[in-house]
């Protein structure tokens, strides 16, 4: 196990450095003056020069991403022109904010999915079968931005059930935070429920197929036992795979959700960061939400190899 886990460690260390590259051709190639571009044309040569070179723009280069990368592995991603602070001292406000979210959202949404896909399969073909199904099926055609302007619509202006912006902390005020997380946690968990459902009934109807399993049931095992013991583990592997995109698309995109219900999150500081041209947050924040991305799928593969043994191989 420890030596799989060195080899993808050193393969994403490879994929990190290759978007690492990308992320800096891709804003070093912008149109136009980066400075100015940022901070607008009216200001002085002083400011202008300064800016110049905090950016680098006077090196080659090569130069200014050796600057940038050496710089951003120790944590030091530069000032923010947008913020008027340390990028990291942004970050460090924002990114709780986001995971906080996120996490909730794919610890709800991960067990109740695999419920839902389970029942759904093991009732193949009746009336709670076609609703779950039915259900997973819409949900999965919704976006989240749809979904955010309709419950805000619903339970904010029409109904005045709930806060339409804003974000608390639990421990600073729980009733607060349990109203305005309502319909934010609603928006990125009905999504991910129906597609782990679909998926779950899917591998679970190929598991059930199969030979093993009607020796199981031959031998007069429990129905819940042949399932949740013997069928559900195999029926996972594909269930994993769509779990580590689910949080990592989760903590990279939801921008739409925050920008909808004001929440101080990152995906509303990326936005900022490209409405304001803002170059040293926006390689921040797209190089950060790789590196969740890339973490994901390490532990995503390091959970494939505790399931199934074999992928070791």
């Amino acid at each position: 196990m420890g030596r799989f886990i060195l080899k993808r460690i050193g393969q994403t260390l490879i994929v990190l450095f290759i978007v690492s590259v990308f992320i800096f051709l891709l804003v070093s190639f912008l149109p136009g003056d980066p400075v100015y571009a940022m901070l607008g044309g009216e200001i002085t040569q002083e400011t202008y020069d300064r800016w110049y070179l905090e950016l680098g723009l006077d090196k080659p280069l090569i130069l200014r991403y050796l600057s940038w990368i050496s710089k951003a592995v120790t944590g030091d991603f530069g000032m923010s022109a947008s913020q008027h602070k340390e990028v990291v001292a942004v970050l460090a406000e924002r990114v709780p904010v986001t995971i906080y979210l996120s996490l909730l959202s794919f610890f709800i949404s991960i067990p109740l999915g695999i419920l839902f896909g389970i029942i759904s399969a093991v009732n193949r073909g009746k009336l709670l079968d076609s609703v779950l199904t039915t259900f997973a099926n819409v949900c999965c055609c919704l976006p989240q931005f749809f979904l955010s302007v309709l419950f805000l619509y619903l339970f904010s202006i029409k109904l005045h059930l709930l806060p339409s912006f804003g974000f608390v902390w639990p421990w600073e005020d729980l009733q607060k935070s349990l109203l305005q997380t309502i319909m934010p946690l609603l928006c990125l968990t009905i999504g991910g429920i129906a597609s782990i459902c679909r998926q779950t009934r899917s591998s679970m109807l190929e598991v059930i197929g199969q030979d093993y399993i009607r020796t199981a049931k031959s031998k007069g095992l429990a129905q819940n036992r042949i399932i949740f013991v013997h069928a559900m583990k195999n029926a996972l592997i594909p269930v994993i795979t769509l779990m580590g995109l689910r949080l990592g698309g989760l903590i990279g995109g939801s921008m739409f959700v925050e920008s909808v219900f004001n929440i101080p999150g990152m995906g509303t500081l990326l936005v900022m960061a490209i409405q304001a041209q803002d170059i040293p947050l926006i390689q921040a924040c797209v190089l950060l939400i790789a590196v969740v991305a890339c973490v994901v799928n390490i532990i995503t593969d390091i959970v494939y190899a505790a399931v199934d043994p074999r992928i070791k191989v």
